[in-house]
């Protein structure tokens, strides 16, 4: 099942994914649960499956604008140099441990939607990644459980801004510009992915693919994220762990390719869909 959120009319909503557009969920089930995030806390996303018949009326996705599959996550955590690829074109040697850092909810759009180039840098590169979503809180996972703690999962763009990710060790202004990373078009529930290690990913730009892996090429994979980020933090439902990105990305590049206006990049998972987005200018305030 594909679980998507949407602002339609004006609103809000969440629902399933077809073919042919969306089944609005939330028209039924707003009183109980106010988004999607909610119906996965609730443990109650079989509700949605209920819904996913040939009856049901379907909007069309000329008439919705996507939001990020999760609107506002307690935790977006991302890691860095988690294929073996990207750590040797970034001159980096095998991390001990996962590097982490964290993006903010503000900082991600919806498929389909603009991200923003930021007026203070030409150096907006991107990062195709694969995106989970935990579905049963917990603490102190162990690897065994870790696949079971999972909702599903979704692509994901985290966009880079390179100059500002230098500026100190730690890598969060670099990842936090306003709109700079997209979530999405949906999330495919587990029980259609029992097994993530053969996905395969692809990042193109403007139609040329930049970055081609096989998710099995994780340095740390999903059960060890999990269980490491387990042990300190509180996992709940909505968090967001987003597992790394492949090699090929732009600074690294002769010359450099970088993300500008008018560009289109997308990240396309298979088994999940294509996440895509075009790119545009920020206008400063006035």
């Amino acid at each position: 099942m594909r679980c998507v959120s949407f602002q339609f009319q004006g609103a809000s909503c969440y629902g399933v994914a077809t073919d042919a557009g969306v089944i609005d969920a939330s028209a039924t089930l707003r009183r109980r649960f106010a988004s999607l995030q909610d119906v996965i806390a609730a443990d109650s996303l079989s509700l949605l499956a209920e819904l996913d018949r040939p009856s049901a009326a379907i909007i069309g996705y000329e008439d919705i604008e996507f939001l990020p599959v999760i609107e506002r996550p307690d935790k977006i955590i991302c890691v860095g140099i988690n294929y073996r690829p990207h750590r040797e074109e970034t001159g980096r040697e095998a991390p001990k441990y996962p590097v982490l850092f964290s993006r903010f909810a503000s900082s991600q759009v919806g498929h389909g939607e603009p991200l923003i180039a930021p007026s203070a840098s030409h150096h907006f590169d991107f990062e195709g990644e694969l995106a989970l979503i935990i579905g049963t809180p917990g603490r102190h996972i162990s690897r065994e459980d870790a696949y079971a703690h999972i909702a599903g999962y979704s692509c994901f763009n985290d966009g880079s801004v390179r100059n500002f990710q230098r500026h100190s060790p730690q890598f969060t202004a670099g990842k936090n510009f306003n709109q700079s990373g997209s979530f999405g078009p949906w999330m495919v529930t587990s029980d259609e992915i029992p097994d993530p290690t053969i996905l395969q990913l692809e990042t193109r730009l403007n139609d040329t693919v930049m970055q081609s892996a096989s998710v099995a090429d994780l340095d740390f994979d999903i059960p060890h994220l999990i269980s490491y980020i387990s042990t300190f933090a509180q996992l709940l439902p909505g968090d967001v762990i987003v597992t790394g990105t492949p090699g090929g990305v732009g600074y690294v590049r002769k010359p450099p390719v970088y993300m500008r206006d008018g560009d289109v990049v997308e990240v396309d998972i298979s088994g999940i869909g294509v996440l895509r987005n075009p790119v545009k200018d920020e206008v400063p305030a006035a």
